[in-house]
């Protein structure tokens, strides 16, 4: 008997990929914004976290604008050599977009730029996936920070556990991750039930331009790593 049309699913939701026009609406973005303010910022970012970023680019929202995307894009924007920037020597922070990278166009004193930069750092759960930056194990015992309702789903995870008098007890040593491998599902799920925060979300300056000078503060660069062109 042939399957019935009605029983095929239906996406009732379908999203637009990001084509020409909505790149071309980030270019003319950066490129307004680097006319209006008198500074351009490359930063990198580690452990990106959208909310705590929204709360941190809000130190901003009078005096500057934050732009993050494709990094050719933002290249495009700026101008990839000496002989497309769009303003002199700009191009120098162009060739800094790589990797987990974004911009910050913005009329605030760089001393005060720095500061807010230099000052923020957030502590928050790993994910899955990411790479551990330290061992965690725990020892053999009882694990009286867990309810003895905690014991299934502990043992779902891959933990030795029993429950003893109503207690949870670990059998043997266990290694919930070992510094420098990549999380497991299950990993993250024990880390972020002992409050343990292995991730630091944190921005980093890489460089400063502006018409009459630019800077470079990421260690291990010079100038001699951009100026050409």
């Amino acid at each position: 008997m042939p399957k019935s049309k009605r029983d095929r699913p239906v996406t009732l939701s379908k999203t637009k990929k990001k084509g020409r026009e909505h790149k071309e609406c980030i270019v003319n973005g950066i490129r307004e914004a680097v006319e209006k303010y008198s500074s351009v910022y490359v930063f990198s970012f580690e452990n990106m976290r959208n909310i705590k970023f929204k709360e941190f680019r809000q130190q901003f929202r009078h005096n500057g604008r934050f732009f993050l995307g494709s990094n050719k894009v933002m290249q495009v924007a700026l101008g990839r050599s000496a002989s497309d920037e769009i303003c002199p020597g700009i191009f120098k922070a162009s060739k800094l977009l790589h990797g987990d990278a974004g911009l910050l166009v913005t009329d605030m004193p760089k001393e005060e730029v720095k500061s807010l930069f230099n000052a923020y750092e957030d502590s928050d759960f790993s994910r899955t996936g990411s790479t551990a930056v330290e061992t965690v194990e725990l020892k053999e015992g009882p694990l009286e920070q867990f309810t003895h309702e905690m014991e299934p789903f502990l043992r779902k995870q891959g933990m030795p556990v029993r429950l003893n008098k109503g207690t949870v007890e670990l059998l043997s040593d266990f290694v919930v991750c070992e510094e420098g491998k990549p999380l497991s599902p299950e990993s993250s799920r024990i880390l972020r039930l002992l409050g343990i925060k292995l991730a630091t979300f944190k921005l980093n300056l890489v460089c400063r331009w502006s018409p009459s000078d630019f800077e470079l503060y990421r260690e291990g660069l010079d100038l001699s790593d951009v100026e050409t062109s």
